[in-house]
């Protein structure tokens, strides 16, 4: 019997291939045959990081990787985003993913292709899969409050809102000015929008990257975002009239859960290019409930040595546990480190360490509250372990979802200066303050809600997700 042979492209930074990977996982468990690209810089930071074997994948679930035009190196660095988006922009993978087509289409070891899914910044795919005549359902990685903004992007640069007139309007409560014109986002300012709209410069690589590749999204065969219904509701209901069919079908990582059984064989798959350390969960185990706050500025985000050390320092004032996870290259041109005597007031209630396994972390019954970038894997994360959030937005559309957290789902409060007494203080406020129990409150109605969207039959996530897939991945597919 045929199957059904899925084409899946994700971006090529962690918080993108984790997701996608996830949509991978669920594919295949509904029986599609699984082709996962990677760009080569990528294929060989797994195989160093998860060993040699980590890409052998299974016989219906396998790896390939393409050229994105860019040099590869043999360093553990991340690839530099402005030119990885020039690259992008260029459509410079393409030649490199149609021949990839082309030797899948001609193997007699797969199925012929009879789907794409690609990242919603990955859309060169879009031509071959017109080419081809079938789906390509576009995954848009980040929030649907984010891509709302992102669709809105072109608005702004007529309306003469960005770029900005010169470097004044950073510090001159130009930010400050209230954009009335996106729906579903009443009140919502510029600083509240992704970052990229913060620039002088016409031909700004990530701003222009933003528009291109939104504009695109028009496209594509089916919009899927990872979110629930009731969270972004105002916002799924504008882009429902804006774009093709979106289907909303988060948290994946408990869609997920709720239908690959454990101990599946797909557990041997994963794309972390950092290897984790799971000896933070019998450090958590022996801690009380709710008394660990959890630190982690996800896989892109960087900060200067004086940030670090007045984070450090404000952990560790406010008297509280806490895990922090801090990448090798962090802190901007040098590493992370501490003092002897920063050590030593720690000892016992802090705990640092480089990667960790966040969805396991944020899930444990200890953990009481998270220092995020407000990435939005983070987010969902938070959102399915029950725990609110100090957010401090670092990069692209973290400003927006930062925004929503503490303006509309009352799960967060806002980091707007790195000083080490206002750390202590929000620390404390969201672990023992009258507000952080309110906030606690409110995280653990918003897991019920992620949970509810996954079950089945009515959950509307799990009804997206049966829908995706009999309605557009399936469309093309003859059952021989």
């Amino acid at each position: 019997m045929a199957k059904p042979h899925a084409v899946i492209v994700p971006h090529p930074a962690q918080g993108h291939m984790n997701p996608m990977l996830k949509v991978a996982k669920l594919l295949y468990q509904k029986g599609f045959h699984i082709t996962f690209v990677l760009n080569e810089f990528n294929n060989h930071r797994l195989l160093r990081s998860r060993g040699p074997t980590a890409l052998d994948g299974l016989p219906s679930f396998r790896f390939a990787a393409i050229s994105d035009g860019l040099p590869v190196t043999d360093d553990d660095k991340l690839q530099d985003p402005l030119v990885h988006c020039e690259a992008l922009s260029r459509d410079a993978p393409l030649p490199f993913f149609k021949q990839l087509v082309g030797d899948l289409r001609s193997s007699t070891e797969v199925p012929p292709i009879t789907c794409i899914v690609c990242d919603g910044v990955m859309s060169f795919p879009l031509k071959v899969a017109k080419e081809l005549d079938i789906p390509c359902a576009l995954f848009w990685t980040p929030s649907a409050c984010g891509f709302l903004c992102y669709a809105y992007f072109r608005k702004l640069v007529e309306k003469g809102l960005t770029p900005l007139k010169d470097e004044s309007c950073l510090t001159n409560g130009y930010l400050d000015a209230v954009i009335d014109f996106i729906p579903a986002m009443e009140g919502i300012t510029l600083r509240d929008l992704p970052n990229f709209v913060r620039t002088t410069d016409p031909n700004d690589i990530m701003l222009n990257f933003a528009i291109n590749e939104s504009d695109k999204s028009y496209q594509g065969s089916a919009i899927i975002l990872n979110t629930i219904d009731t969270l972004e509701r105002g916002v799924l209901d504008v882009l429902s009239k804006m774009f093709p069919p979106i289907y909303a079908i988060g948290p994946l990582q408990l869609l997920e859960k709720n239908q690959i059984p454990e101990n599946s064989e797909l557990e041997t798959i994963g794309v972390n290019l950092w290897k984790e350390d799971l000896g933070c969960l019998d450090w958590l185990d022996k801690k009380e409930p709710k008394s660990v706050i959890y630190v982690n500025f996800g896989s892109v985000a960087r900060m200067t040595a004086q940030e670090l050390l007045e984070f450090g320092l404000g952990l560790a004032n406010s008297k509280q546990n806490f895990l922090w996870a801090i990448r090798p290259d962090l802190v901007l041109g040098e590493s992370a480190v501490f003092s002897p005597e920063f050590e030593a007031e720690i000892k016992g209630r802090g705990l640092l360490l480089t990667w960790t396994p966040q969805e396991k972390i944020l899930c444990h019954p200890s953990v009481g509250g998270f220092l995020t970038h407000c990435g939005w894997n983070s987010l969902l994360e938070s959102i399915v372990g029950g725990v609110p959030m100090l957010c401090w937005p670092a990069h692209a559309e973290q400003t927006t979802n930062c925004w929503f957290t503490y303006k509309h789902w009352g799960l967060g409060l806002e980091i707007t200066e790195v000083k080490r007494s206002e750390v202590e203080k929000l620390v404390r406020e969201l672990m023992v303050g009258k507000n952080g129990k309110k906030m606690k409150a409110k995280a653990m109605e918003w897991k019920k809600v992620a949970e509810d969207a996954v079950t089945a039959p009515a959950g509307s996530s799990y009804v997206n997700f049966e829908n995706l897939v009999n309605k557009v991945l399936l469309s093309k597919f003859q059952n021989c």
